[in-house]
């Protein structure tokens, strides 16, 4: 597939709150629709949050260990079951670009979107690749424990070629002629804060690690280099179309901070919004 031929900026990690990060990503889709540059970009989740999926139950959170333990809570506009991003065991990215630059089969979307991941894993040396056999279902709301997807959950096989475990979920949606798709990349594995965010989960956290793993078990790596070999991956699959441009030194613009400021306010830190289902009135 051809990767779009427009005009990229690479936006390095930057550590903030999950509420802004989500904003953000939200405005990189407006701009890329309005004709500014695509975007790709790190980013890191300062403090730890919990992300919850477009429909998922309020209900299904503990609240009360989220508060305690400093976690933030927010809610994604992609679907799927609730992710804790840990701050240092979570390397997340986003892609936004305009819709009629890249298919319109969401399959298809996934795979070219998802061309990146896969390079970032090879470039540290992790066998990586789509899951391709039934994993069932352990916790339905939590993303990281349902049924696994080929469309879009990316699982690593250990040095011993033992089972594999899945190291990435990645999620898409549309909005104002864009597409936006983020993702998580699992550099180390914390089960008990991940399981602790979720209302009585019947998942102990031995078998969380038996389903999922972190880079920091597969390959001698730091994060700051895991970081760097995502982005740039992102930053080689975007110039890899003759006409298109990347600027390696990306930036927000002050007024896309204050719309991201905005929609902060709207919805991602809004409580309303956060604890109905979807979300108050489908903002």
């Amino acid at each position: 597939m051809t990767v779009p031929a427009v005009d990229w900026r690479l936006i390095r990690e930057e550590a903030r709150p999950g509420p802004i990060q989500m904003a953000l990503d939200e405005v990189a889709a407006e701009t890329a629709a309005a004709g500014g540059p695509a975007t790709v970009r790190t980013y890191r989740w300062e403090p730890s949050c919990l992300t919850l999926g477009r429909h998922q139950e309020p209900e299904t959170v503990d609240w009360a260990f989220c508060e305690r333990e400093g976690i933030d809570v927010t809610r994604r506009q992609t679907g799927g079951g609730g992710i804790y991003h840990d701050g240092r065991g979570d390397v997340a990215y986003s892609i936004a670009v305009p819709a009629e630059t890249v298919p319109g089969e969401l399959l298809d979307c996934y795979h070219l979107l998802c061309e990146p991941v896969l390079d970032a894993f090879d470039r540290l040396g992790v066998d990586a690749d789509y899951v391709d056999e039934p994993m069932p279902e352990l916790y339905h709301p939590a993303c990281y424990l349902r049924e696994l997807h080929p469309a879009h959950d990316v699982v690593a096989r250990g040095p011993e070629g033992d089972r594999r475990r899945k190291i990435a979920g990645n999620a898409q949606y549309r909005k104002r002629e864009a597409v936006i798709q983020h993702g998580s990349l699992t550099f180390s594995v914390d089960a008990d804060r991940h399981l602790g965010v979720f209302a009585e989960p019947p998942v102990t956290p031995e078998a969380f690690r038996e389903r999922v793993v972190g880079m920091d078990e597969l390959v001698d790596v730091d994060r700051a280099d895991a970081v760097a070999a995502v982005e740039a991956a992102l930053s080689d699959w975007a110039g890899a179309a003759p006409e298109a441009t990347v600027d390696l030194n990306g930036s927000w613009t002050a007024a896309e901070l204050e719309r991201a400021e905005e929609l902060v306010a709207e919805k991602y830190r809004d409580e309303e919004w956060i604890r109905t289902r979807p979300g108050s009135g489908g903002k």
